[in-house]
């Protein structure tokens, strides 16, 4: 397979990570929310919006952050901080977007949001470790050294 472009594996990696969240979490939230379906499949299109949104951007910014260590490998300790980082700042953009749709306190959208987070955290390093696999590893993420030809003394 081709290696895909920076933007276009972002892109790639991003889209598919949503639609397969859509499918999960419009039923989950009309479940959780006692909400009606078509309520619940809005309400997850925009959440999946909003973190397609950041998907891209956090990773651009993981990436350069990345591609700037000392070692390029991705270990299981940089794949949690990916995840971490990713749900930390998602759950900072979606919190007050799910108080106002569901029309309760930022508190108690942070506590229902709590569920979600759980799952999502264990989803984004799953995800993004298949999607690795699938796909290849980004530029940032190869040990130059390992792609470079040996000289020979």
């Amino acid at each position: 397979m081709a290696a895909l472009s920076p933007r276009r594996r972002r892109v790639l990696q991003a889209v598919l990570y949503e639609l397969f969240a859509i499918a999960f979490v419009g039923p989950v939230l009309a479940v959780l929310f006692d909400e009606p379906m078509g309520s619940s499949l809005a309400l997850a299109v925009v959440l999946s919006s909003i973190a397609l949104a950041w998907n891209y951007v956090f990773n651009g910014l993981f990436e350069w952050w990345e591609s700037r260590q000392r070692s390029r490998r991705r270990t299981p300790a940089r794949r949690l901080l990916h995840g971490a980082g990713f749900e930390g700042g998602l759950t900072v953009l979606l919190v007050p977007v799910m108080a106002v749709w569901l029309d309760t306190t930022l508190l108690t959208a942070f506590v229902a949001n709590l569920g979600l987070l759980v799952f999502f955290f264990v989803y984004a390093i799953a995800f993004t470790w298949c999607f690795d696999l699938v796909f290849g590893l980004p530029a940032s993420a190869r040990d130059p050294a390992a792609t470079q030809p040996r000289r020979v003394v």
